[in-house]
């Protein structure tokens, strides 16, 4: 078989060439997937302002400290970070087998807006676009520090995805050390990059835009569409059109692009079940350790987990915890369900 077509009904792998891993797909046993369903779920009745909440402008965080009275976006050091800035420096390895490090690093969480009920599809452009812009500050302030070669910039969304606080807001983690996630990207965009002269995401890009099943918006600057190799559900790729290694090789018009396309994508999340949608998404963008790197290509992940409804979530269990991801609804469906929410 040559055509993809003549896989939409029998089981198949699929490969991501941005991690080197496979990703089994099961179409068969989903030849009339469930469109899902909206439910009655309680509403949202959370206040524009909380005072028992640590996010809140003014308000007590659980450190001692207290929050300024921010009108916009406001970032702060984590008073839990999982990563700290002081300590000592101890490696381990006996044997090649037990092998460790110690690990500094610097967590910094980013509240998008000073209102506790407001999340990114009920924000305007603009005040998206300011938090692409702190994004873009804490990128190029952390990935100034000389121990900082790896700027991480993520949001948990909703408690299904274990976000301890409703206010919305994000995190950024920094370190020495590149993840093993972007580890796998570095390397194998490098490879590509070094044979064919162009990045790995430009050409996927071209193709995918050139056979249109699995794109779901796009604007002029960003596409955002489901990956071919897709693991989660309703998983999508945000994908800068010209390449650009990181937040920071972006113009103006870029960047209001981007919280535009933000904007778009998460209200179409919204609007699939009737509910504020959990994910978990971060964006890939070029180590801060000085190097050109021209093989990275800007792109951001959204994992959400729910599969048929506002309740229904897929798990990792038995065979993809122990072999590989498995799906049932391909991708092609899952990009076409979420276009006709545009």
């Amino acid at each position: 078989m040559k055509n993809l077509k003549d896989l939409q009904d029998i089981p198949h792998r699929r490969y991501n060439p941005l991690t080197g891993q496979w990703v089994l797909v099961s179409p068969h046993r989903a030849k009339r997937p469930w469109q899902g369903q909206t439910e009655d779920l309680p509403p949202d009745t959370r206040p524009a302002f909380d005072p028992t909440c640590y996010l809140c402008p003014g308000n007590a965080r659980a450190d001692g400290g207290k929050n300024p009275a921010y009108t916009g976006t406001y970032a702060f050091t984590n008073d839990f970070s999982a990563l700290l800035p002081e300590v000592p420096e101890i490696s381990v390895n006996e044997g090649g087998l037990l092998q460790a490090r110690s690990e500094p690093g610097i967590c910094r969480v980013l509240c998008f807006s000073p209102r506790h009920d407001l999340t990114l599809p009920g924000m305007t452009v603009a005040e998206v676009g300011q938090v692409v812009e702190m994004w873009c500050r804490e990128y190029r302030e952390l990935g100034a520090r000389p121990e900082i070669n790896s700027v991480l910039i993520f949001e948990n969304k909703g408690q299904m995805m274990g976000c301890s606080n409703p206010h919305p807001h994000g995190q950024i983690w920094a370190q020495g050390t590149l993840p093993s996630d972007v580890q796998r990207e570095h390397d194998l965009q490098g490879a590509f990059f070094a044979a064919h002269g162009r990045t790995l995401l430009a050409d996927y890009l071209s193709l995918e835009e050139s056979r249109r099943e699995r794109l779901v918006c796009r604007n002029e600057h960003f596409v955002a569409l489901v990956p071919f190799w897709a693991v989660w559900p309703f998983e999508t790729m945000l994908v800068s059109r010209r390449p650009r290694r990181s937040l920071l090789d972006m113009d103006n018009e870029e960047r209001l692009a981007l919280a535009d396309l933000l904007r778009q994508l998460t209200g179409i999340y919204d609007r699939l079940f009737g509910v504020s949608f959990p994910y978990s998404a971060g964006m890939h963008q070029a180590p801060t350790d000085g190097g050109d790197h021209p093989h990275w290509h800007w792109h951001m992940h959204f994992y959400p987990p729910l599969l048929r409804s506002a309740t229904v979530k897929k798990f990792m269990v038995g065979y993809e915890l122990l072999g590989e991801p498995q799906r049932d609804i391909t991708p092609e469906w899952s990009a076409a369900r979420l276009r006709e929410l545009l």
